[in-house]
């Protein structure tokens, strides 16, 4: 199957053809690679958090500083955490995702264009 993407005579994509392509499935195999491991990582994150609240009282409650409390560093550690891998999403996709989809994105344009 080719690469290259090409419209019939009427001016439609193959849009299956697309998805089917080497490209296409490059692209979906490079986002899962990096979205699947740290969605375990965060799901996994937030259900030590929850579970320590609800068992583990004594240890939540500890104090750190003041009135500052291991249970309140870990909640706002769970915000540090969803706005670090939203950070880290959005330079892993302008680094290794973009550039494969405006490849795909441009030839699709250029096939419809020479439709």
């Amino acid at each position: 199957m080719s690469d290259h993407t090409t419209a019939d005579p009427a001016g439609a994509i193959d849009y299956i053809a697309v998805e089917q392509s080497s490209r296409f499935r490059t692209l979906k195999r490079t986002q899962r690679s990096f979205i699947f491991p740290l969605a375990a990582f965060f799901l996994i994150w937030y259900f030590v958090y929850v579970l320590l609240a609800a068992f583990a009282t004594e240890f939540m409650a500890q104090r750190v500083w003041g009135d500052i409390t291991v249970g309140l560093l870990f909640g706002l550690g769970q915000f540090v955490t969803t706005f670090a891998i939203t950070m880290g999403y959005v330079a892993f996709a302008n680094r290794r995702l973009d550039p494969l989809a405006s490849e795909i994105r441009e030839d699709l344009e250029k096939a419809q264009g020479d439709a």
